[in-house]
């Protein structure tokens, strides 16, 4: 009899076990299938320069000071609208922000020069792409691109903090460019 209900005891701790394990495991089968079509996460890239490498003055304060083209890959299907924010967190003041877009259209590519939705706040106070232009040294430049489910169709001017505070609830997936950029 005594074996019995111990065998009883340990079946319902090995039940109570894989309860366990099964509301652990079900939020981390949910989460991947959030992640764009087939699982597959969203990649940002630029034809400017690779990840991690340097940005071509071209695109800084030393020569155009035009926004490089971006491409976004794995979009998830759901999308209806992307958020790019840009930031230095390399500045001598902290973070400085140099470009904040977003209501912008899906598309899997941002071109050159362009203005691709709504332009928010940069650390300037302006509306607008401001390019790299770091006082000494070597910085990184955080290109940032967010998949939203819907248009967010807020004012134009939106700050780094406000933006990010709208996007939080929407955002499907998420990717990342790292440019460096050093005065010549």
């Amino acid at each position: 009899m005594r074996w019995q209900t111990k065998v009883k005891q340990n079946r319902l701790k090995t039940a109570r076990f894989i309860i366990i394990l099964l509301g652990l495991a079900i939020p981390l089968f949910l989460t991947v299938e959030s992640k764009g079509e087939e699982g597959a996460s969203m990649r940002l890239s630029s034809p400017a320069f690779e990840h991690n490498g340097p940005i071509p003055a071209k695109f800084t304060c030393q020569g155009e000071g035009v926004n490089p083209a971006l491409i976004i890959e794995g979009i998830p299907s759901e999308t209806k609208s992307l958020a790019l924010i840009m930031d230095d967190p390399d500045a001598p003041s902290g973070d400085f922000v140099h470009w904040v877009v977003y209501d912008i259209p899906v598309t899997a590519r941002i071109e050159e020069n362009s203005i691709p939705g709504k332009q928010g706040a940069n650390s300037s106070g302006r509306t607008n792409y401001a390019s790299p232009c770091p006082p000494t040294g070597t910085h990184r430049y955080f290109f940032k691109i967010y998949a939203l489910d819907k248009m967010l169709s807020l004012e134009k001017g939106l700050s780094k903090p406000d933006l990010e505070k709208a996007i939080s609830p929407r955002i499907l997936d998420k990717a990342e460019l790292i440019g460096l950029y050093k005065k010549k």
